[in-house]
């Protein structure tokens, strides 16, 4: 498979091991996402951070869409569709990336978590990215044949 310019590494790799993805847990953003889920969900357990239920909900939300968008998108099994939601996710992955800001300078969570979590929501959009790359590029050159 040709790299594509302003492809992910991981997105490309991803597609060269797979090749066609049948279902959208095979789809390495949603995979992350779905662990970024599990942590975010994990911080706002904790004590101080489970009290405030308008940021504890928020951030929640913007995690549960990231996953809930990709997988969606998907399953509309049209890329204009897929792409559209791809956009959403992403913009969800900016909010869940805001809110941990907040988060953070609300002491609901350690600069180490924060960190940790803002690494991982950048990559989840990186590769969100690259996808919405890959599939405009795949479109064109199908119009193009």
């Amino acid at each position: 498979m040709e790299k594509l310019e302003g492809l992910n590494d991981i997105v490309c790799k991803s597609l060269k091991v797979m090749g066609k993805i049948e279902k959208f847990e095979d789809i390495t953003a949603w995979q992350k996402a779905i662990e970024l889920s599990d942590l975010v969900y994990g911080v706002t357990n904790k004590e101080k951070f489970s009290k405030d239920f308008g940021l504890k909900d928020q951030i929640r939300r913007a995690s549960v869409s990231i996953v809930s968008n990709i997988a969606e998108g998907f399953e509309r099994e049209s890329n204009n569709q897929f792409i559209y939601f791809l956009i959403i996710a992403k913009g969800s992955a900016g909010e869940l990336r805001a809110q941990l800001y907040i988060a953070k300078n609300q002491g609901y969570i350690t600069l180490a978590e924060f960190e940790d979590l803002n690494t991982k929501v950048t990559e989840v959009s990186k590769i969100i990215s690259g996808f919405v790359s890959y599939l405009k590029t795949k479109k064109k050159n199908t119009q193009l044949s």
